[in-house]
């Protein structure tokens, strides 16, 4: 009985035993309590860092979040900012127009005897000119200076023109080897095509052949009717 009654104040916290139990528990709850805290707080800072992170690159112009290739691929339906260029921009296609034409004209019989005549008009003026107006004296260097650098520009633009000229002679090459590829196979189509006609109609019964057969069969038939009555007097 008193077993029974000790068992039954140590579970209703009765005694020194149950104080015990009360103290551990309490002491557990303000464990769990203290480590629940402790990672509330490592939570909050951990999300004020990435959020200061998300800030400070969205400042430098970083996307934030898993990385940059993420952004990039969730937001493909925006156009990518300008990059800031150093080098002046210029169209190439336009260029190589202009140099092509630049090539052309170098290239004719007026720009060599235009040239000509400005380099017979600039020595002359230079000779027998009055000394105060001369700008270019002999040896003429400022003279050789121009041709020189119209010849340093000429050369890299008759380059450039015939590199356009040759990609257009390689894509008019290829689009040719194209339209004969097709058209060899179009010719070995028709040739099949043609080939099993005449084999389709060499099994066809012509009008010839017919007449042939008739003509086989009429003679035929008139042999055995001559021969019918040989056989009956033979028989009799």
């Amino acid at each position: 009985m008193a077993t029974e009654r000790g068992r039954g104040r140590a579970e209703r916290g009765d005694g020194p035993r149950g104080e015990a139990a009360r103290e551990r528990r309490r002491e557990r709850r303000e464990q769990a309590r203290d480590s629940l805290s402790e990672r509330l707080e490592a939570a909050e800072r951990l999300r004020q860092e990435r959020t200061e992170r998300s800030v400070e690159r969205t400042k430098a112009g970083v996307p934030s979040g898993a990385s940059a290739l993420t952004r990039s691929r969730v937001r493909l339906d925006q156009p990518r900012p300008a990059r800031r260029r150093w080098l002046p921009e210029y169209d190439p296609e336009a260029f190589g127009r202009l140099s092509e034409r630049v090539a052309r004209f170098l290239g004719t019989g007026r720009f060599i005897v235009w040239m000509t005549i400005v380099i017979i008009a600039w020595v002359l003026w230079n000779v027998f000119a009055p000394p105060h107006l001369r700008w270019d004296e002999y040896p003429f260097i400022f003279l050789t200076l121009m041709l020189s650098l119209q010849a340093s520009y000429a050369a890299p633009l008759i380059l450039l023109a015939q590199n356009r000229q040759d990609d257009r002679d390689r894509v008019n090459l290829e689009q040719d080897r194209k339209q004969n590829e097709r058209s060899i196979a179009d010719t070995e189509y028709l040739t099949r095509e043609i080939a099993s006609l005449r084999m389709g109609l060499g099994e066809v019964a012509t009008r010839d052949w017919i007449r042939s057969e008739f003509q086989d069969l009429i003679k035929e038939m008139d042999e055995r009717r001559l021969l019918a009555p040989e056989r009956d007097e033979d028989d009799r």
